[in-house]
């Protein structure tokens, strides 16, 4: 059973910043936010919502898969991790930066 009693200030770790994410803010008012593997939908929406002070209209959540690299003549594993796709009503933003 996941844990509900998260903390709203500990779910969200940081604003994924690509251009595809960029891309959706700009047109479908969607932002990209990289979350704790424990996070809910309802605590990713108070995160938000304590943080940034805006209601979420809709969350999406998506896993991360982990990524074998190669550096510098070593193999390794870059980890995973979970995001979430937060939707906003039309009027409302969020500055990230």
């Amino acid at each position: 059973m996941a844990n509900l009693n998260l903390k709203p200030n500990n779910v969200l770790l940081r604003p994924r910043i690509t251009e595809k994410a960029a891309l959706g803010a700009d047109k479908s008012n969607v932002y990209v936010f990289e979350v704790t593997t424990d996070a809910t939908k309802k605590s990713i929406s108070a995160s938000v919502r304590d943080a940034y002070g805006v209601t979420p209209k809709q969350v999406h959540v998506a896993a991360i898969p982990s990524k074998r690299v190669f550096v510098r003549g070593k193999r390794g594993v870059k980890g995973g991790g979970k995001k979430a796709y937060v939707y906003l009503k039309k009027g409302d933003k969020i500055e990230l930066i």
